[in-house]
């Protein structure tokens, strides 16, 4: 079981590594592109917004597959 637990916090870090790289290269790419400051500020911000919303959203999904799991084993499923 605790073999499972490993794997699966392996896997969700890579998946963290993975997320976070994309993003610093997104935001490199913004902040060297050839734009005015205004553009790139306009472009970083509806980013942001984008990304925040996408975080909370996958919170939010971790949140009630987590309250799914302990009622399981609450019933003994």
């Amino acid at each position: 079981m605790s073999d499972n637990n490993n794997d699966s916090n392996s896997m969700l870090y890579l998946l963290a590594g993975v997320g976070l790289g994309a993003i610093i290269g997104a935001a490199a790419g913004l902040l060297f592109a050839p734009k005015a400051g205004t553009e790139t500020r306009d472009d970083l911000n509806e980013k942001f917004t984008e990304l925040k919303s996408k975080t909370e959203e996958w919170i939010n999904e971790q949140k009630a597959k987590r309250a799914v799991t302990q009622s399981a084993e609450e019933v003994g499923v």
